[in-house]
């Protein structure tokens, strides 16, 4: 029975592999591409990141999602691409248990994106430490993802 786990978590990570891979198509037209060492890089840090969350999941992950959404950002370098996508697969994990699942993969990865390509000009220490921290805890206090202004604030 080990035998056919093991078989059939190397056809899975090989699955995912090729999935990242087709993505190097899209991506390249905004300049950013990834090697074969960088793919499995980043699935080998998607296993750690879902282990030192807590969390797991039974389809190919947000890795896809993640750079299909960033790879246009005008703040992602090929030079720093793949660490960039580790950050933020690390810090999608992260903060998907800090908002209580209370916002689904799409939406949190889009915020992410929105945040990062405005408010924090590409800074991922700026989208982890105060922007993301603060969206949900504004979750967890249920004035959703981004808290709205009451009018008096507004003034």
């Amino acid at each position: 029975m080990d035998h056919d786990l093991f078989n059939l978590s190397t056809v899975m990570i090989k699955e995912q592999a090729d999935e990242i891979r087709k993505c190097n198509e899209y991506t390249s037209k905004f300049g950013v591409t990834l090697t074969e060492e960088e793919i499995r890089g980043l699935l080998i840090n998607r296993k750690e990141a879902l282990k030192s969350s807590g969390r797991i999941e039974l389809s190919g992950g947000i890795l896809k999602k993640l750079i299909l959404e960033f790879c246009d950002s005008t703040f992602i370098e090929q030079e720093v691409y793949a660490q960039t996508l580790e950050v933020l697969q690390e810090m999608f994990y992260y903060f998907k248990n800090e908002a209580l699942d209370e916002v689904s993969d799409d939406e949190l990865i889009h915020i992410m994106k929105e945040y990062f390509d405005t408010e924090c000009q590409g800074s991922l220490e700026y989208l982890q430490e105060t922007t993301l921290e603060e969206i949900c805890r504004n979750i967890r206090y249920g004035y959703g993802a981004v808290r709205e202004l009451d009018d008096e604030d507004e003034d």
